[in-house]
């Protein structure tokens, strides 16, 4: 809203706010509140991302816009093929800056710094400061002003957290297939697995089980398939949605009820990042955690980190055990786990 109000009408229509995010979901989101805001102005803006063909965005981008919206990865190519002019760019806005280094989009960023003026105000949103976020500051940005909020790790008043120890990975669906046929508190659930294949294998089994108003989003999903499985969890289409973590940061999802870690994430910051999906805007939310022998050293660095324990309850004892071990729970090496800094 403040670079809006600052923003000045030019008849060349060239961008003069550039914001970068790292998901086509998150382009979609600043653009759709960026329209909203601008109903009564002359001012336009457009949302650019990869996995569509360039000649759409080209064909947008020849009618002139103040606002671009883009991934770091479509910016390059569209710069390169003359569809951006970037002379009159004054505003840098990169948000979720930690994830776009994390996802290696760190070439594309430099790659945009050099193009775009030099002469323009950078604004730098991101939830960790890393050693990679540090050395592209000392040499991109001048004399940053750093403005902190509470640490990652505070606690969270308005989520209940719960954690059950569960032996594997089949034990988890068992439970998580008992907690959704039954539990109508669970109004709108996101669960959350290590990764693709795994989250397809628990929609898969949900769905042969019979559990309905459910269903996956991960970056294998086609653009339209993504959009649409946000649109009917929004809307209440679906009432729970399994996903990796490109579901656990920037998106705003309203109301969400109960956020499920069917595995703890490897950092445990990223814990406190799904679990964030729950509990907003003065509503209280619910974490479920489910967790196997081989994640113990994950849930004591989401502990270090939070500054207090996990409360394990106890599992129901009418949760059918499995003894059956998925490929992963037998070849997988041990997972890396990263200390929270102090």
């Amino acid at each position: 809203l403040p670079l809006l109000r600052m923003w000045t009408f030019s008849k060349e229509k060239l961008p003069q706010i550039l914001i970068l995010v790292p998901t086509r979901e998150l382009v979609a989101q600043v653009v759709e509140v960026a329209q909203s805001l601008t109903t009564y102005m002359s001012f336009d803006t457009v949302g650019v991302y990869g996995g569509v063909n360039m000649k759409t965005h080209v064909a947008e981008l020849l009618n002139g816009c103040d606002l671009l919206v883009a991934t770091p990865g479509r910016f390059p190519d569209l710069a390169a093929a003359g569809a951006i002019k970037v002379k009159n760019i004054k505003k840098l806005v990169i948000d979720e800056f930690d994830m776009m280094l994390d996802l290696g989009f760190r070439p594309q960023l430099e790659l945009i710094f050099d193009k775009i003026p030099e002469k323009r105000q950078n604004l730098l949103f991101s939830a960790t400061m890393t050693k990679d976020a540090e050395e592209i500051l000392d040499v991109f940005f001048k004399i940053p002003v750093q403005i902190e909020t509470p640490t990652a790790g505070s606690p969270l008043d308005s989520i209940n957290q719960k954690a059950y120890l569960v032996p594997n990975f089949q034990t988890k669906i068992n439970f998580i297939e008992v907690l959704l046929a039954n539990d109508k508190e669970m109004t709108k659930n996101l669960i959350f697995v290590t990764n693709k294949a795994q989250a397809d294998i628990l929609l898969n089994e949900l769905t042969e089980r019979g559990i309905e108003d459910v269903d996956v989003i991960h970056s294998n999903k086609s653009q339209n398939f993504r959009f649409n499985a946000i649109k009917r969890f929004e809307c209440g289409e679906i009432k729970t949605l399994i996903c990796t973590d490109i579901v656990s940061r920037g998106l705003d999802l309203t109301e969400v009820s109960h956020v499920v870690n069917f595995e703890l994430p490897e950092d445990p910051e990223i814990y406190i990042h799904r679990i964030g999906r729950t509990g907003r805007a003065q509503q209280n939310g619910t974490s479920i955690s489910m967790i196997s022998p081989r994640e113990v050293d994950l849930r004591v660095a989401v502990e270090e980190l939070m500054g207090e324990k996990l409360t394990i309850s106890e599992t129901p004892s009418f949760i059918e055990v499995s003894d059956r071990l998925m490929i992963f729970e037998i070849d997988e090496p041990v997972m890396k786990v990263l200390i929270p800094k102090k």
